[in-house]
């Protein structure tokens, strides 16, 4: 749950539950309160977190530093990949210990998670794409991100990226709860982005692509290599390579981002510091 809600209300916190605090600096205010909280109630405290030291780090029962280095711009881009992977590697690693994941899948796993890094480079290799929607799409329309299952969590984290450093405006939801409201949003000044790799929900990604295509929305598709039918029903897509469904996050998010640097610097927007923000949130 979001710490700065979790304080205020009713709490499961307790001797038999487990707290996993995230704060990339450690020093995150609401974080700490809502630590405190658990461990006052008796709940263990597990942090993952990017700095030795940090008060986060100095309060937890354990730790797993993220070891992401120093992450210098105030929007957070390989931070919050590691902490993505920080959290599937303690969720393989739990699943191992608690016997319902299996040594063969556990290896797979890891096996996976090691091509990672090549994966990524190859994004990284073409941008053109990514380029041309940042030019065609930086003035004048909205942004609406779109995902499901592992990838909800990503089309929240690639708005934030275009709200924080482009200053554009741009929300993120989950596809599934399109026709509970947010379809009434979109007209041909809106750009959905969807995020629809190969995986257990790319058939409903692709009916709610059409859906937006329905109403004149113009859709940037985040698709696996090769997809033709995800390519059928975008105006644009950008390819990431064949992976593992739940490591998908970590190479959908590197175009997100980089369309917001690139939408950021088209509109000469100081994407290392935005306006009003700050590294760390240090204060309620």
């Amino acid at each position: 749950g979001l710490a700065s809600e979790l304080r205020y209300g009713d709490h499961p916190f307790g001797p038999g539950v487990l707290t996993v605090a995230v704060s990339q600096s450690g020093e995150t205010a609401d974080t700490l309160a809502a630590v405190r909280i658990a461990q006052e109630a008796g709940s263990k405290v597990l942090a993952v977190t990017n700095v030795k030291g940090s008060t986060l780090a100095r309060e937890a029962d354990q730790v797993l530093f993220m070891r992401a280095g120093l992450e210098v711009g105030v929007a957070a881009t390989k931070t919050y990949t590691s902490q993505v992977m920080n959290l599937l590697f303690l969720a393989a690693h739990l699943g191992r210990k608690r016997g319902v994941l299996s040594g063969a899948r556990f290896q797979q796993i890891l096996k996976e998670a090691r091509r990672l890094p090549g994966l990524a480079g190859r994004v990284l290799e073409d941008t053109k794409e990514i380029r041309k929607c940042a030019r065609k799409f930086s003035r004048g329309y909205d942004f609406m991100y779109i995902g499901r299952r592992y990838n909800l969590a990503t089309a929240y984290e690639g708005a934030l990226k275009m709200k924080e450093i482009s200053y554009l405006h741009a929300e993120g939801y989950g596809a599934g709860e399109m026709k509970h409201g947010p379809l009434a949003l979109v007209d041909d000044k809106m750009t959905c982005v969807a995020i629809a790799p190969a995986g257990r929900v790319t058939e409903k990604m692709i009916s709610n692509i059409q859906e937006i295509r329905a109403r004149r929305g113009h859709v940037i598709s985040i698709a696996t290599k090769g997809d033709r039918q995800v390519r059928s029903v975008s105006d644009h897509v950008v390819e990431i390579p064949a992976c593992e469904e739940m490591f998908s996050p970590v190479l959908a998010v590197i175009p997100l981002q980089l369309l917001a640097y690139y939408a950021a610097t088209g509109l000469g927007r100081d994407v290392d510091q935005p306006r009003n923000l700050a590294k760390s949130v240090t204060v309620e």
